[in-house]
């Protein structure tokens, strides 16, 4: 039997149990051009809040009582594919599943050779691209600028901290806990990072970035954006990856005051979704590789065990429980 991961009922507020439910059914069949893929890892993330409500957006929303969908990594079990083998390592967008059935122009073989399997869902993977466009090519940084970015202790935020000090900028950090401040400065090497459920965000940044702010990388909103827009420098640049402290409100929070900064500080503000950027990931998969063989940058995940515990897993994301990228391991990895 196949155990997916349904959407119960549409959250209201900040998602609970009784939103998700364990459904078994039968392992799919697989078709001509088909293969049948054994998800050994898959992707939980913020993006995944928005689709549980029954809104118009850039992807479809879930449906009820059908299975949730996200990222996975997995290992191929049969194919009727001539390009894939049984025991290749793949990536796909149909997690929350054990197993799936995908027409094989839809998987990516990766090379566990370069990094773990994992490792395709986060440093190697949509996160890690996230960071990497996001920081490059909206943030264009250069050596000497100060970048801060919110929620640095999350999946995108350590990787483009990480990048931003490979290319010469003091980087700061916001996180929610003591010890993910001491992941960021300690084994991360921000110059600052500062706890924001304690500090006072206009302090923090003040003491943190005396310089003002070149660069600010926004994955959080609200009062982290208000405060950021106080310290921006002149044509500074504020790539927005996220708002999570404003995807569970069911009214939508009023704007900062200090939005007339944009204009008075020849601000750049852009939103991007990475699926915009498809022709930037040759360039990214071959840097990331490089990096990581050199071991220049560190990859962080938390990994919760079980198919059954994935609802828990997305719910800790959202609450900020993870360091570095949040997984689900499904099933055992047999390439590691």
């Amino acid at each position: 039997m196949n155990r997916e991961i349904h959407l119960a009922s549409r959250p209201t507020g900040f998602p609970e149990d009784a939103n998700f439910k364990l459904v078994e059914r039968p392992v799919p069949d697989i078709g001509d051009g088909q293969v049948l893929v054994r998800n050994v890892f898959m992707s939980v993330d913020p993006s995944m809040r928005g689709r549980m409500n029954d809104v118009r957006s850039y992807v479809p929303a879930f449906q009820v009582d059908e299975p949730l969908q996200g990222r996975a990594a997995g290992v191929v079990v049969r194919s009727n594919h001539s390009a894939f083998r049984e025991g290749d390592a793949v990536s796909g967008s149909v997690g929350w599943r054990e197993y799936y059935a995908a027409d094989a122009l839809t998987l990516t073989k990766v090379d566990t050779s370069v990094a773990p399997l994992s490792a395709y869902l986060g440093v190697l993977g949509s996160t890690g691209f996230t960071a990497y466009v996001g920081l490059l090519d909206l943030g264009k940084p250069h050596p000497g600028e100060t970048v801060f970015i919110s929620g640095a202790a999350g999946g995108v935020g350590s990787i483009a901290g990480q990048i931003a000090k490979l290319k010469g900028c003091r980087v700061v950090g916001s996180a929610g806990s003591a010890a993910k401040v001491a992941f960021l400065k300690d084994e991360l090497g921000f110059d600052a990072a500062f706890n924001y459920r304690e500090a006072n965000l206009d302090d923090a940044l003040r003491e943190s970035c005396p310089k003002g702010i070149d660069i600010y990388f926004e994955n959080v909103g609200g009062d982290h954006l208000r405060a950021a827009l106080e310290r921006m420098n002149q044509f500074g640049r504020i790539p927005v990856c996220g708002m999570i402290s404003q995807y569970n409100d069911a009214t939508p929070p009023p704007g900062p005051a200090n939005l007339v900064n944009i204009i008075l500080r020849r601000l750049t503000v852009t939103g991007f979704i990475i699926i915009d950027h498809e022709d930037r990931r040759p360039a990214f998969v071959q840097d990331m590789s490089t990096w990581l063989r050199a071991g220049l940058i560190k990859n962080k995940e938390t990994i919760v065990d079980g198919i059954e515990n994935a609802p828990r897993a997305f719910m800790g994301m959202l609450r900020g429980e993870n360091i570095g990228k949040a997984l689900v391991r499904i099933g055992p990895d047999p390439v590691r």
